[in-house]
């Protein structure tokens, strides 16, 4: 290529009077003119934009993707002493670090991504209807891109020209400024982007852009126009919450609805899931799908942060593909909140028992031992009236309450069994969920919606909304005067825990302090301050932009 663009420099110098001969275009080596020329040059390039949402939210390496659960209320550090699971928040959250950076990066690339394509695709040498698709998809991985930046940073630069040489004169534009910027981007993207019923599994389609529309008129605060955008997403024909059983496990017991939802096999619309709004793709064994059968190489390593570490007697056998947590290593240790108070603090509350996604299936509390042992215990089975109370005993990685969305139980990749007298035992390989991942499901949804009504001071509303999550899990229904916020932050922990990107959540609501300082004693004496309701803008975008101030967020360096 460099030999290429001296030549043609030189051609240029000595006959320069020649200018029809300069007017050529390269067919046989990749350039500017001819990297975006048609449908499938274009295609490959919106490709891009889905690998790098699944690589920030799922599988870039084996950290970054939990930095949207880590910090929060939770789960802890079971292994602390560093900033990689945000165990001193002080040094995970400095500006130089590894964390604010990655993210940005990442959002940063997409959107610049999304604005060559916007910036060529008109001109190329596609239908109105190739042109649609692509501009589209653009324009959502674009308002999609900022509306995680405003929600992480607040107010940021909005870039919406490619840029072809070096600028370092950026400003940040304000928080409401790129909330408009989102809303205008998703605006057409609802409106161009195929249907639900049209779009393959993994596609995004026209409903996805109306949730996140909604999400950022309500982050706006313009709730009847959030409160639209989501009923067009609940209204639709094609869509509806999981009430009966489905998909590849339907006829296993114990097991229900809500345990169906996060079986292998049954997140795509081709299950019959007519909840799945939004879901990433993880295919096995395919160049490309994210996903090895014989380790855990390119997936998202769910399992082994959350599952626990149970390798010590009478659980002699580890790791086991079974309820007891697969390969996982313990490092994210579910907090007393989540574990107990959430669901109404002991068994004597009526929904501890009754609301199905707190049963054993789906949130482990009581494991079976291994009978083989020597080891006298004082029962067979180790359960919440003998460990979970943090009174009497303290959190450990090796052993704690779980939920079992973060595994596969019995259902791992044949390649990660290895042959023993231990029925599902695993290799040291395993550690990965092996399963499609939801971004998006409509529970959350109706809970967002929720949201809006209770904003737009229509708890009666807001209240029928949660009831409709709560009624799927056999739940008592909530009253109108005692739903606020925090009352719908809690029920997302209860539908949506590990599962939604919890950060994201507090950070749009502004309640990651207050909720941490009430529910994570863990990052309390680990450093939690008010100021990390927005994460810092990178030290070297500041640095390198010299041509202006870059302003950091009040509290950082």
């Amino acid at each position: 290529m460099k030999k290429s663009i001296i030549f043609l420099a030189l051609i240029t110098f000595f006959w320069s009077c020649d200018e029809d001969f300069l007017e050529e275009t390269p067919e046989d080596f990749l350039s500017s003119v001819n990297a975006f020329n048609n449908y499938t040059d274009f295609t490959a390039s919106v490709n891009n934009m889905y690998f790098l949402v699944r690589r920030q939210f799922y599988n870039r390496d084996e950290n970054r993707p939990f930095d949207f659960l880590y910090g929060t209320d939770l789960v802890f550090d079971g292994e602390p002493g560093g900033t990689q699971r945000h165990g001193n928040m002080v040094q995970a959250y400095d500006p130089a670090g590894d964390i604010a950076t990655t993210h940005w990066n990442l959002l940063y690339k997409n959107i610049a991504e999304a604005n060559t394509v916007l910036e060529r695709a008109p001109l190329a040498d596609m239908t109105d209807e190739e042109k649609n698709d692509i501009i589209s998809q653009a324009r959502f991985f674009r308002g999609f891109a900022y509306n995680i930046l405003v929600t992480l940073y607040g107010g940021v630069p909005i870039v919406t020209d490619a840029i072809i040489e070096p600028k370092i004169d950026f400003v940040r534009n304000t928080r409401e400024e790129v909330l408009n910027q989102v809303i205008e981007d998703l605006s057409f993207a609802a409106a161009n982007l195929p249907s639900i019923g049209e779009a393959e599994d993994g596609r995004i389609h026209n409903l996805i852009a109306q949730h996140y529309l909604g999400e950022a008129y309500l982050a706006l605060g313009n709730n009847t126009e959030a409160i639209a955008a989501l009923s067009t997403v609940i209204n639709d024909g094609n869509t509806g919450l999981m009430t009966e059983r489905f998909g590849t496990r339907s006829g296993e017991e114990p097991g229900d609805v809500y345990w169906d939802l996060f079986r292998r096999g049954n997140q795509n619309r081709a299950s019959g899931n007519k909840e799945a709004l939004w879901v990433i793709q993880f295919e096995i064994d395919v160049q490309g799908g994210g996903l090895q059968s014989s380790s855990r190489g390119g997936s998202y390593a769910f399992e082994r942060h959350f599952g626990p570490l149970l390798r010590f007697a009478p659980f002699n056998s580890w790791p086991v593909g079974d309820y007891t947590g697969g390969r996982g290593i313990g490092w994210g240790i579910t907090t007393e909140f989540y574990t107990n108070t959430v669901w109404g603090g002991d068994d004597s509350n009526p929904d501890f028992v009754n609301d199905i996604r707190n049963a054993n299936h789906n949130f482990v509390r009581v494991f079976n031992r291994d009978n083989s042992s020597a080891l006298a215990i004082i029962a067979d089975e180790i359960g919440r009236d003998t460990v979970w109370s943090t009174e009497t005993q303290p959190r450990i990685r090796e052993f704690y309450a779980f939920p079992t969305k973060v595994t596969t139980p019995y259902n791992h990749p044949d390649g990660l069994y290895r042959s023993s007298d231990v029925p599902f035992a695993l290799t040291s390989s395993a550690g990965g969920t092996y399963t499609d991942q939801y971004m998006l499901r409509l529970a959350e949804t109706y809970l967002l919606r929720a949201e809006a009504y209770l904003a737009n001071n229509q708890p009666g509303l807001a209240a029928d909304d949660i009831n409709v999550v709560r009624n799927r899990s056999n739940a008592s229904e909530v009253s109108a005067s005692d739903v606020n916020l925090d009352y719908i932050l809690d029920e997302r922990v209860r539908e949506l825990g590990l599962e939604e990107k919890r950060r994201l959540t507090l950070m749009r609501t502004n309640t990651i302090y207050e909720r941490v300082i009430d529910n994570n004693p863990f990052y309390v004496e680990n450093g939690m301050q008010p100021h990390f309701n927005l994460w810092p803008i990178p030290a070297d975008e500041i640095e390198g932009n010299r041509g202006a101030e870059l302003v950091q967020n009040p509290g950082y360096n």
